[in-house]
């Protein structure tokens, strides 16, 4: 893990609390480990979750490994426009407008 691929205040919690850390990593692998779910899929769905609870950070983070697992910007899209009837426009087009930052980041 390094500071391009996490935000500093992540790298300075980890530092601090390692074993904490440690937990909830090895937690957050042996989850998607656990079922028939691709790595693509699963990152849409925490994409999705972290929509629903506003969570801009973790919105950036679970687009950006969406992308990175494969998914397009087309699918990381669609994933949170099926959101709307759910939680709402304005949480949908907050979500659409953090994850456009990333997107123009993958090109």
């Amino acid at each position: 893990m390094d500071g391009k691929r996490f935000p500093d205040w992540y790298l300075n919690v980890k530092k601090r609390h390692k074993k904490y850390m440690s937990a909830i990593e090895k937690l957050g692998k042996a989850v998607r480990e656990e079922g028939p779910l691709d790595e693509k899929t699963a990152q849409l769905i925490q994409l999705a979750a972290a929509t629903a609870i506003r969570s801009e950070g973790a919105v950036h983070s679970h687009a950006k490994r969406a992308i990175e697992a494969g998914a397009t910007p087309d699918e990381v899209y669609h994933a949170l426009m099926l959101l709307t009837s759910t939680v709402g426009f304005p949480i949908v087009s907050a979500a659409m407008s953090w994850v456009e930052s990333v997107i123009a980041k993958k090109g």
